[in-house]
């Protein structure tokens, strides 16, 4: 199972994305853009710097790319910088109206990517009223990337045992985490204690007004919500139009966060199983209990005895499978794979859990990893947590969690020890959501989402001042890109017009 449990479902939307959406819808004619003049108003004197420098622009496909320097640390911004690597999308509409910032969640996922996905998924008014901007989070991507291991020592960090069974594998686990920490120190120098979520937020105003928009218009999946709720916190007078899709709850104790998801990540098991018995070919029977007990059966089995596969030098261990399992998950139009993979896998053969694994962590076939989103994801998560778990607090959660989720649950609560193994300390933990003075922040929810329980979005909308919660009855991580005409004509329509949906808006499923 997964010994980063904790943040897993933040981290599984780029995988999804490429998945579902496949490539880009590729825009041509945007010539018209020219390079905006920051706009730059109420900033501190010992930032200017930031806010007014030169930007130079290119051409990188259809799009504008350039990089953008910040302050490593905003506490010191004489000090030295980092560099966020900036990718514009031209509107359809010749020069346009507003800018909309895009993030796919993580921590780790690439903006700029995420902006290519999203000039397919966004309707036509959208993408004749806005400039799509995807800025690649400090550490990560095409930003300077926050690179700690090497493949080969990165392959070993994901076979650790994320369930430990035994004082020695406790200590096997909590050392492989210190010793990732230790990496990123060491490769990333000073950037590694300085990737926290609210920094990436100060950068995203730096980019905002160097873009020459007075207004922040953001659209945030999964942890882009939190990014998002952390800027609209900070910088409520400059949000613009909001959209937070596959809401996390920020306000959550990293236990509580967990069980979150443990019970999200179970209430999607269910759905597929209960969807999966009502075929012949299902290989979970066609009793539900009976099925669910199943995958319980293997994972144990597998905790015990790893699993060989297509490769020769590879098996399927149980967290490995955890990851198999879960990024199958996110989207309906993927429990096919989970199928095979368990009837495989029932009959002795983890090739296909393998592979959907190694899909969680861009791994290709010659163990070269496409991103370093698996060692981002633990840093941000953890100097984001200002009080981290005790090993005695985690041990008395663990009965919680199994109940909870027979399949996820143990992983999940080990996991939780991750920002107490952490070497680098937060200094600039996650702020508390308010977003007091904002304008209404449209927060979306998915009543079965397995990685953003829907309880995160209902609770992220309270906390939120102006906070519009509108639902998704349906399956699958996030509901803007599903394919539900209720939600996208919502969206579109506040995005285009700034019409506010009515809050408690319900869209059944389609």
């Amino acid at each position: 199972m997964n010994r980063r449990a904790w943040a897993l479902g933040l981290a599984l939307v780029l995988i999804i994305t490429a998945v579902i959406v496949g490539a880009a819808y590729v825009i041509t004619d945007r010539e018209t853009w020219t390079k905006p003049e920051p706009v730059a108003s109420d900033v501190p004197s010992d930032l200017s710097k930031f806010y007014t420098q030169d930007v130079s622009w290119s051409s990188c496909d259809d799009a504008k790319c350039a990089d953008v320097a910040v302050p490593i640390d905003y506490d010191d911004p004489t000090g030295a910088t980092t560099k966020l690597a900036v990718k514009v999308i031209p509107s359809l509409g010749g020069a346009a109206k507003r800018s909309i910032f895009v993030n796919p969640g993580g921590p780790g996922g690439d903006a700029t990517d995420f902006a290519d996905t999203m000039s397919s998924e966004f309707g036509n008014e959208v993408l004749e009223t806005y400039d799509i901007v995807g800025v690649d989070p400090r550490g990560v991507g095409d930003s300077e990337p926050l690179q700690c291991m090497s493949d080969d020592n990165f392959s070993d960090f994901t076979n650790v045992d994320p369930d430990p069974n035994t004082p020695e594998e406790i200590a096997a686990l909590r050392k492989s985490v210190t010793d990732l920490g230790t990496a990123c120190e060491r490769e990333g120098g000073e950037l590694a204690a300085h990737v926290s979520t609210e920094e990436a937020a100060r950068d995203m105003d730096v980019v905002r007004a160097l873009l020459g928009r007075k207004k922040m218009d953001w659209f945030g999946a999964s942890y882009g919500t939190q990014l998002g709720a952390t800027y609209a916190t900070l910088f409520p007078k400059t949000v613009g139009r909001m959209v937070l899709d596959g809401a996390v709850d920020p306000a959550l104790s990293v236990i509580e966060s967990a069980i979150g998801q443990a019970t999200g990540f179970q209430r999607a098991l269910v759905a597929f199983a209960k969807d999966c018995i009502k075929k012949d070919s299902c290989p979970l029977g066609n009793d539900l209990d009976a099925g669910m007990a199943k995958i319980s059966d293997l994972m144990r089995r597998l905790d015990e005895t790893p699993m060989e596969t297509g490769d020769p030098s590879r098996e399927l261990t149980e967290g490995l499978a955890f990851y198999g399992v879960a990024v199958t998950l996110y989207d309906k139009g993927t429990w096919h794979y989970l199928e095979r993979g368990l009837k495989e896998a029932f009959g002795g053969d983890g090739t296909t859990l393998l592979v959907l694994s190694d899909a969680y962590f861009d791994r290709d076939p010659n163990g070269k990893y496409g991103d370093n989103i698996g060692e981002v994801i633990y840093a941000v998560s953890s100097l984001d947590v200002a009080d981290p778990p005790t090993l005695a607090e985690v041990e008395a959660a663990l009965p919680r969690f199994e109940k909870i989720s027979p399949v996820f649950g143990r992983a999940l609560g080990w996991g939780t020890l991750s920002p107490s193994d952490w070497p680098i300390k937060a200094t600039h933990p996650q702020v508390k959501i308010d977003g007091e003075g904002a304008p209404p922040i449209i927060v979306v929810g998915t009543t079965r989402d397995p990685a953003t329980p829907y309880e995160g979005a209902q609770s992220l909308a309270k906390q939120l001042a102006s906070g519009v919660l509108i639902s998704r009855d349906g399956d699958g991580h996030t509901a803007y890109s599903s394919g539900n005409q209720c939600i996208s004509k919502a969206v579109d329509e506040y995005l285009v017009s700034g019409k506010v949906p009515k809050d408690g808006l319900f869209c059944k499923a389609e």
